[in-house]
């Protein structure tokens, strides 16, 4: 038998699953092959069937024609994929923040392992939690489909479907300007404190008088928090800049996601010897808290934003689908 046929058997039966049907897929396209092989190019030797395996298809094509009603996840389970992901990610993300604030790990086994995780990092773990979760809920849904059987699922009521809100109509133009009033605010913003930067090395100050102004932090501390900051205005002010031009979701996951790494730089910063002025002993431990509470804060709405984008994005790409 040729070897070319073989290969080529070899490489349709990767995009096959299941091992009795795959067997009878691979049988049935084998045979195909030698009678094209036999009517169209004068017998079953090595030279016909590799003529015949050359003009039969790419193995992925080939494939796609015996599973393209098999879907991996049944179309009645589209919408639960987001909505349990939703909710297994809220409750992991809980979990996270819980860890962070005892210092411990968390472990449920076998369905969840958190490790003991400082603030920088729980946020750089969450997206990657986000991504876990999702599997595993493609997992469940990918076996219940596979199993034929009709599963009656629970739909878990804990706030308004995404896609039953819908949002208000807006003319091309009005939304256009109001996204570029947005940008020249922000463009002001992060101008102004560009120019506070390069004069003063700092953009934080105890008083307002620009004549003598007074440092909060001390200058390595004040340059290095003054250029994260300055980062936040600069990519909020380009993800404006380019939603002028494009409504793509895409733009506003890669935003949330530099934006939560740079949220995750000020939380990193230790608060030792932070500041160039005199703070009272009692009141040091509480604004160290009120900061990382208000940061935290911030990134737990930036992380439920970039999950709902990306909730958005998978929904639209899975009814194309």
């Amino acid at each position: 038998m040729s070897n070319k046929l073989e290969a080529y058997l070899e490489e349709i039966s990767h995009f096959l699953s299941g091992r009795a049907e795959r067997e009878e897929i691979l049988s049935e396209i084998r045979s195909h092959i030698l009678e094209k092989a036999a009517s169209e190019h004068g017998g079953t030797g090595d030279a016909a069937i590799d003529k015949a395996v050359a003009a039969y298809g790419a193995p992925r094509r080939v494939a796609e024609r015996y599973v393209d009603d098999r879907p991996i996840i049944a179309p009645a389970y589209k919408r639960y994929l987001f909505r349990y992901t939703s909710l297994v990610f809220a409750i992991h993300a809980a979990l996270t923040v819980l860890a962070v604030f005892l210092k411990k790990e968390l472990v449920l086994f076998p369905l969840l392992y958190i490790p003991r995780l400082g603030v920088f990092d729980a946020l750089m773990y969450l997206p990657a939690a986000f991504l876990t979760d999702l599997g595993v809920v493609t997992v469940v849904l990918y076996f219940i489909t596979q199993s034929g059987k009709d599963v009656k699922l629970p739909w878990p009521k804990f706030g308004v479907d995404l896609d039953d809100v819908k949002p208000p109509t807006k003319s091309f133009w009005v939304s256009r300007v109001a996204t570029a009033f947005g940008a020249v605010i922000m463009l002001a913003i992060t101008d102004f404190a560009l120019y506070l930067f390069a004069r003063h090395h700092t953009i934080f100050f105890v008083n307002l008088n620009w004549n003598d102004p007074r440092p909060l932090f001390t200058p390595g501390a004040g340059r290095r928090l003054s250029i994260i900051v300055i980062a936040m205005f600069a990519v909020s002010t380009m993800a404006l800049l380019i939603k002028l031009f494009t409504r793509s979701r895409w733009v506003d996951v890669a935003s949330n996601a530099v934006s939560l790494g740079l949220v995750g730089f000020l939380l990193n910063t230790p608060f030792d010897d932070l500041f160039a002025v005199k703070i009272a002993e009692d009141i040091l431990p509480k604004l160290k808290y009120a900061a990382k509470f208000t940061l935290l804060f911030i990134a737990l709405m930036i992380t439920i934003d970039l999950v709902k984008h990306l909730v958005l994005i998978g929904r639209r790409r899975l009814a194309k689908t």
